[in-house]
């Protein structure tokens, strides 16, 4: 299965970003929730930014973003530096420069919805 960090994980219900999470635990796929804020998600606690070494780093196959443009920079070293094979960059998070970055280093850049790929079975 493939292991995902998901960036931008809240234990807030109404977000898709938690509901990712569950997608992915009820699929089988084990996940890395990387937030703002303290908290636990479907039995994973939520790290923080300067937790990522923590996380299992170079092992990420899947980078799932439910952070909005402006604050994927703070993201853009990390991300590459981990080499997923691909990055889902989720409704409301598109970025043509990080798509660009990531296509430059080898890394697949994917607009779509975690969700609708998990359901679908494209995942």
């Amino acid at each position: 299965m493939k292991k995902t960090l998901i960036i931008g994980a809240t234990t807030n219900p109404d977000r898709t970003a938690y509901q990712a999470a569950g997608m992915l635990k009820a699929h089988g796929h084990e996940f890395i929730p990387i937030g703002i804020k303290d908290g636990e998600v479907f039995g994973q606690k939520i790290l923080m930014k300067d937790q990522l070494s923590e996380s299992g780093q170079g092992q990420i196959d899947t980078v799932t973003l439910y952070v909005r443009p402006d604050l994927q920079k703070d993201w853009y070293e990390n991300i590459l530096s981990m080499r997923p094979k691909r990055v889902i960059f989720n409704p409301g998070t598109e970025n043509q420069d990080f798509e660009e970055k990531l296509s430059k280093a080898g890394i697949e850049p994917v607009v779509a919805c975690t969700l609708v790929l998990l359901t679908t079975g494209q995942y």
